[in-house]
């Protein structure tokens, strides 16, 4: 039970904090959305992607947990198309519909979240977190999935609502944060240590300021939404992802013989509720902005349901 109240009080209220923060500065100012979203698609997310992979090492036996998350969102992929065709949606909708499954909170939900898990018992042995590098680890193989897809395939899916492929193709080619995964494992290769070096501690800030302003956005795009009767269409996104998404998940531990700690993890943060970043790239694509949005803040309220017991079903499955 405390480790239930501890996930509600440290992980899923500090997000509706910001926010909320959020949807009061839009209520009290006049907020422009279109220049928000482009400082955090054009500065903070590529150099979040740049600082996390420049800066962890990872192991070999961590690929199980990339493939798993690779394959997790190719079948999140396939069962949203058949959703939005049974239930006959139009292009935008299906491409939004889509984005809201197969994207989810690694970053900002998911490392916390991991962080806060290993770091308490049963976890901690003699007043140490031994679990918590490795458990840290596989999470952020997840994060570099959900991060490079996002910002590439997530752009594309939403363009390609109002754009012909080759201009949502130009559209992805425009985000920084495409170059900076080889950068970042270009420099790993080089003789050259980039964290001595005077921009570094720039780079290390503005990666630091990616979740609080992402989540500021959010609420500055909920504040200018209108709020009709309870979407049936957002209802199925959160079911969706917030349970669909660790059954396939647990399929895919047993298949891919996932043990142990790199099992919970894959476990957990498949259950995370969806991205942020799918809503603000809606909103900067101009496809279906009101429906991410309600996507992303239902899905969130629910995990606060959802969460705890998939938390207990790793502990105890695994």
């Amino acid at each position: 039970m405390n480790i239930m109240i501890s996930i509600l009080a440290n992980n899923i209220f500090p997000i509706f904090v910001l926010v909320g923060l959020g949807f009061l500065l839009a209520k009290k100012f006049t907020m422009d959305i279109g220049t928000l979203t482009k400082v955090n698609f054009y500065l903070l997310v590529p150099s979040f992607t740049f600082v996390y992979l420049y800066t962890t090492d990872i192991p070999v036996e961590m690929l199980k947990v990339f493939a798993a998350a690779v394959l997790l969102m190719v079948i999140n992929y396939s069962i949203a198309s058949i959703v939005s065709n049974l239930r006959k949606f139009d292009t935008g909708l299906k491409n939004a519909f889509i984005n809201s499954i197969i994207f989810y909170n690694s970053g900002n939900i998911g490392i916390p979240l991991i962080t806060l898990i290993f770091s308490n018992p049963p976890f901690v042995v003699n007043g140490q977190t031994p679990y918590l590098d490795m458990a840290l680890t596989a999470q952020i193989m997840v994060l570099v999935v959900q991060n490079i897809t996002t910002n590439t395939l997530g752009f594309y899916i939403a363009g390609r609502a109002k754009l012909p492929w080759k201009e949502s193709l130009k559209k992805i080619l425009k985000m920084p944060a495409v170059y900076m995964i080889p950068a970042a494992f270009l420099f790993k290769a080089l003789p050259v240590d980039l964290t001595c070096m005077p921009f570094w501690p720039a780079m290390v800030y503005l990666r630091n300021a990616l979740v609080a302003t992402a989540l500021l956005i959010l609420g500055i795009q909920i504040a200018g939404t209108r709020f009709k009767s309870l979407d049936k269409n957002v209802l199925c996104s959160s079911l969706i992802r917030l349970a669909g998404g660790p059954l396939l998940a647990l399929g895919l531990i047993f298949i891919l013989k996932l043990e142990g700690i790199p099992a919970q993890v894959t476990f957990i943060s498949s259950s995370v509720p969806t991205a942020v970043n799918s809503a603000l790239i809606a909103s900067e694509c101009d496809n279906q902005p009101d429906f991410a949005a309600h996507a992303v803040l239902s899905s969130t309220v629910l995990c606060a349901v959802t969460l705890p017991g998939v938390i207990y079903l790793a502990q105890t499955m695994f």
